[in-house]
């Protein structure tokens, strides 16, 4: 996670481990202020002006911004008083009795003195009258969203903004100068653009910190502060006329009581960025003399991407509307400490790129996805990018990569499937609802020993029409089996099945011709060799029956021999012993 550390990192980043390639962020920011890189999205500091509309459209929650939640309990142990500055959108997402203990809540967390940012509006609103233009347009600069996007990306109008601050630092001035310079001063409220602002911010005018709804409900929800535990408290200031309507579009008009000073038609409150850029070129183009009122977030801060979510807008306009008209401030003339010092805009000039923009670059990031006539430029839009040539240029600036092209990928994806198909080895035909040949590959052309000649005819032109028959009429859903084709000395195992949506049939054919014969080669051969091995076994056995009787009678004479053998020897060992004693006879009578 590219997740910054300190309060002056970038307010807006991206959680790369939830970053999914889907492109939303880029295609909804206003600015393209979003990165991409290796399919995944991350936000240039430099460009973005944190207007928040990446993070409020991420489905997956991978755009976020910067928790200050720890610095501002940092600040609360030092040695010195600190304020809070409470957005006046605050009512939209409070119920009414919330509302009357979220001052207590807030003094439980460690603040000493704790007022509405509306109390700053009003001599916002009444400074911003003073100050607009004789010549020419006049851009509000209440919102520092708005005012960060024509510093960066329409610097020439940087002259029509207002030379006055924001209600938020304009209420850091009436504070120092009730409390003292050493007061420290914490901004709360729906914009992420505050904290870029607070950030900037020095002197008299200086925010210490700007935190947003969703940060104070984390704090409330660690504390374990709930406000239902709480006593009704009362802020230790109020705005004056109808500063609390500041957070809807057209309530700056409404607070300085405008309508009666200049023509209706001159004075023009707008939301949303598309209505911003729409009468920024109007004022860019036609120089007219304008009192332009703008917010960045559609229907204004009720709708500002740090307000927690489940609300509804509308109400949300409701409730603020409501609230200023039962609760009126105080009266203009009790305004204390109105003073609010001009202060001056400068366009903050974007980084140029290293990489020279030139036609010929532009042209050859369009023909490698395809595009060499501007008949190819779509201009679709699912890159972000609002054309062909801005997603061209995007690329050649290191933003953009060249396969986000959606059309692009999927006729390569199609070239792909069509190239799977037409080097398959196994044979793929494709009919209609009719069982008419609309479609088939070199190897069903092979196998069927047939050519495009038979495209447009009925598949029994070539093989037997009863399995596409059983699919189509729906009795089967899928037929798989192995069918012999004579006629082509082909034995092939079929996968039949049907394209519903289409209406169309497809079938598969494998070639087992080969390994058919060989199994059947196999069996013919496991049975020659058993009946070899029957008859040898037979054989043996005869010859074994046969030796077993030449052994017999063999036994039979070599035991007569070796009797007759036996006897001959005992005889002659008779004679000589008689012939011996004979002789011993002789020799003992003389």
């Amino acid at each position: 996670m590219d997740k910054p550390d300190n309060a002056k990192s970038p307010v807006v980043f991206t959680n790369k481990a939830q970053c999914r390639d889907c492109y939303r962020c880029l295609r909804q920011c206003p600015v393209k202020a979003i990165r991409m890189i290796d399919g995944q999205a991350s936000v240039d500091p430099d460009r973005c002006i944190a207007c928040g509309t990446c993070i409020k459209e991420c489905p997956q929650g991978a755009k976020q911004y910067r928790n200050d939640l720890e610095q501002v309990i940092r600040l609360l142990k030092e040695p010195f008083p600190v304020a809070v500055s409470l957005a006046p959108s605050f009512v939209a997402f409070f119920s009414e009795w919330e509302r009357r203990r979220l001052s207590s809540a807030l003094r439980k967390l460690g603040f000493s003195y704790v007022a509405e940012t509306a109390v700053g509006a009003y001599p916002v609103a009444l400074e911003s009258l003073r100050n607009q233009k004789k010549n020419g347009g006049s851009i509000c600069t209440a919102c520092p969203a708005v005012v960060s996007f024509v510093e960066k990306y329409m610097p020439e109008l940087a002259e029509n903004l207002l030379p006055v601050v924001s209600p938020m630092l304009a209420h850091a001035a009436i504070i120092r100068k009730k409390l003292g310079n050493a007061t420290r001063i914490v901004f709360i409220g729906p914009c992420i653009a505050k904290k870029i602002e607070a950030d900037k911010s020095d002197g008299l005018y200086k925010i210490d910190c700007a935190l947003t709804f969703k940060e104070l409900e984390e704090w409330f929800e660690r504390e374990n502060i709930k406000l239902d535990c709480l006593e009704d408290s009362l802020f230790d200031d109020q705005p004056a006329g109808e500063a609390r309507l500041f957070p809807l579009s057209g309530g700056l008009t409404r607070t300085a009581d405008m309508g009666s000073d200049s023509l209706i038609s001159d004075i023009i409150a707008v939301s949303g960025h598309a209505e911003l850029k729409k009468i920024l070129e109007t004022l860019l183009n036609s120089r007219k003399q304008l009192f332009i009122e703008p917010l960045f977030c559609s229907q204004g801060c009720v709708n500002g991407p740090g307000a927690p979510k489940g609300y509804n807008l509308f109400e949300n306009r409701r409730e603020v509307i409501d609230y200023a008209l039962t609760n009126p401030g105080k009266h203009p003339e009790d305004q204390e400490n109105n003073a609010v010092v001009d202060t001056a805009y400068n366009p903050e000039a974007l980084p140029e790129s290293d990489v020279a923009i030139t036609e010929e670059a532009i042209q050859k990031v369009l023909a490698a996805t395809g595009k060499t006539s501007p008949a190819d430029e779509l201009n679709c839009g699912a890159c972000g990018y609002d054309s062909c040539r801005d997603k061209a240029i995007a690329v050649i600036r290191g933003f953009a990569e060249t396969d986000m092209c959606i059309p692009y990928m999927r006729r390569l994806a199609e070239q792909r499937t069509d190239r799977i198909i037409e080097t398959s080895p196994n044979g793929i035909v494709m009919l209609d609802d009719k069982l008419t040949i609309i479609s088939m590959n070199p190897a069903f052309r092979k196998m069927f020993l047939c050519s495009e000649a038979v495209l447009g005819k009925h598949i029994s032109y070539l093989v037997d029409p009863e399995p596409f028959e059983k699919v189509i009429t729906g009795s089967e859903n899928i037929i798989e089996q192995t069918v012999k084709h004579a006629r082509y000395n082909l034995i092939a195992h079929q996968i039949i099945y049907q394209l519903e949506i289409e209406r169309q049939l497809v079938g598969i054919f494998v070639n087992i011709t080969g390994s058919r014969k060989s199994i059947e080669e196999l069996a013919k051969l496991r049975s020659s060799t058993i009946q070899q091995a029957r008859e040898m076994l037979e054989h043996q056995v005869k010859m074994a029956q046969e030796m077993a009787k030449y052994l017999g009678e063999s036994t039979a004479q070599g035991e007569s021999i070796i009797e007759n053998l036996l006897k001959l020897t005992e005889s002659e060992d008779e004679g000589e012993t008689r012939r011996k004693g004979r002789e011993w006879d002789i020799f003992t009578s003389k």
